[in-house]
């Protein structure tokens, strides 16, 4: 169903900012409708009192979504609705999306961050400038090469890989350095989408320029012939890469169509990146707002259990609560029986009761949001909410933001006022001191379910030269489908009986963490044979039409 448009026409971007409590010197417009925020602002902030984090995650989804971001953004409309001071922190969404299989990721019908054009396509920039800064380093290393090699840096061992914002399956292996010795020296690598690349992961967790800069130095290359690391500072380029970032780094502030302020900063994917929005985003909402509402990425096996494992764990921050999104449609797909009636849905609860376990091996609680549908049933709506309770969620409130905007989410907000008020101890999956192998391991048993873990030749070796380069300390982030608990798509609701395998480790040493890739997971999508970006056109007055 499509909603016709805003309950509200926009207000200026200096209004929100003003009401969010930001002064007109920490400011940065973008137009009418956009800005970017001073880093300065989180100075002045720092002794002000944090407000509370409320992550929303999700079942396991189906291919088109069950709705997170738009229940995000009618939470924060539903809190303002009831009296409530929100605001949101969102990640920007990616160009391999908009014109991929999933659309825009501004949400829908009521419940949309605006302006919604500007956001999805190329917003302020942001990500063609992480972009950029990832390529420059990957020209520095063929020139390096091709000039002397002062470093010693060993052609095959080198792991840096270029990476572009939209879907290019033919991308993820290229072979670089034909036509002569002057276009360098003829070897494999590939393309990542750039929402999966370390500078995108090194932007969302940075917490100044300074910690960029740090950062983007101890990012690793390849190695040397003894195998020592080489890095981007040693080749000389992060300092440049660095200054492509300075205005990448500034939070970005728009707004929902109710006018709820939205920190909207930072990309990364959860099935191959960690998930989340950038941690400037949350600490500087924290110190803004009474409730800060933001996303992991696809279900809590994903982007929740990395927002704990990694940001919180990096960040120094921890939620109050969660919201896990369900809906009738995700509950029969995972039942067996997408078409099905409320035996398929019951089925289906084995999947809404493993997200529920999810979360609570962190120590918290979730109060389920049930995003409906207008096909969805009454008998449909109330077997998922008793579902809910009976897997032990908080609570469970029936989700009409996308019909009715924040009204339609008052419920909703009203159940997240109430989980937040409780004091729920959160706990890390693991200690830092775990070594690389068993912390995949322990993802795996603990939070998809599975008997143990599988890592190839390649793999092991990998973990073993990264704890021997000092790396074993850093957390994991598991790269693999979303679309099952486990690695393989096919696998629904709540499967087990399986093994985890997992065929490479990537040192994300600039970010902070080790990428470990399942099964057959790509860093790089392909577009879908009936892409979003055939229905996207303009008209004859420049206005775009058929984005979603």
């Amino acid at each position: 169903m499509q909603i016709e448009h805003p309950v509200h026409e926009l207000r200026p971007i200096t209004a929100i900012a003003d009401e969010l409590g930001l002064s007109p010197e920490e400011l940065s417009p973008y137009g009418r409708h956009a800005a970017k925020i001073e880093l300065h602002a989180l100075d002045r902030l720092a002794e002000a009192p944090d407000g509370k984090l409320v992550c929303v995650t999700s079942v396991t989804p189906t291919k088109a979504g069950e709705g997170k971001t738009t229940t995000a953004i009618s939470l924060a409309d539903g809190l303002a609705h009831i009296g409530e001071r929100p605001v949101l922190a969102l990640r920007e969404p990616s160009l391999g999306p908009v014109f991929g299989i999933k659309g825009g990721g501004t949400g829908g019908g009521l419940a949309q961050l605006a302006p919604m054009e500007l956001i999805n396509l190329h917003f302020t920039g942001d990500i063609h400038a992480i972009g950029a800064a990832n390529n420059l380093l990957a020209a520095v290393v063929e020139s390096h090469l091709l000039h002397g090699n002062e470093l010693g840096l060993d052609p095959d061992s080198i792991t840096w890989r270029r990476c572009l914002d939209m879907d290019d399956r033919a991308l993820r292996k290229i072979v670089v350095g034909l036509g002569g010795k002057a276009n360098g020296a003829p070897r494999e690598t590939g393309f990542d989408i750039t929402a999966a690349s370390e500078v995108m992961a090194i932007v969302a967790v940075s917490r100044d320029h300074e910690d960029l800069r740090r950062r983007l130095g101890a990012i690793t290359v390849g190695t040397t012939c003894h195998g020592d690391p080489v890095t981007a500072e040693q080749l000389g380029c992060a300092g440049s890469m660095a200054a492509l970032l300075t205005a990448a780094l500034k939070p970005n502030l728009v707004q929902t169509l109710e006018g709820q302020p939205a920190l909207v900063h930072a990309g990364p994917f959860a099935n191959i990146a960690h998930g989340n929005n950038s941690l400037l985003a949350d600490r500087l909402g924290l110190k803004l707002a009474d409730y800060v509402i933001t996303e992991g990425g696809f279900g809590a096996e994903m982007g929740f259990e990395k927002f704990i494992d990694i940001v919180c764990r990096l960040g120094g921050i921890r939620p109050s609560g969660v919201v896990l999104v369900a809906t009738v449609q995700a509950l029969k797909h995972h039942g067996g029986d997408p078409d099905g009636g409320l035996r398929a849905l019951e089925r289906g609860g084995e999947n809404l009761a493993a997200n529920l376990a999810i979360v609570r091996r962190f120590g918290l609680h979730a109060v389920v949001a049930v995003n409906r549908h207008p096909d969805d049933t009454p008998d449909e709506i109330h077997a998922v909410r008793r579902l809910a309770v009976e897997a032990g969620a908080f609570g469970a409130a029936v989700n009409d933001g996308y019909l009715r905007g924040g009204e339609g989410a008052a419920e909703l907000a009203e159940a997240v006022v109430a989980v937040t008020e409780q004091q729920w101890p959160v706990r890390l999956l693991y200690e830092d001191d775990e070594p690389l192998a068993r912390k995949i391991e322990l993802v795996a048993r603990r939070v998809y379910g599975a008997d143990g873990v599988e890592l190839s030749p390649t793999a092991a070796q990998q973990a073993e030269r990264l704890e021997v380069q000092g790396l074993g300390r850093l957390p994991v982030c598991i790269a693999k489908t979303h679309l099952s608990l486990s690695h393989d798509p096919a696998l629904t609701n709540a499967p087990t009986g399986f093994t985890l395998p997992v065929r490479e480790l990537r040192a994300y040493s600039g970010a902070g963490w080790v990428v470990a890739l399942c099964g057959e997971m790509q860093t790089m999508p392909g577009l879908p044979a009936d892409p979003a970006a055939s229905r996207i056109d303009v008209d004859a007055d420049g206005q775009i039409l058929g984005l979603r």
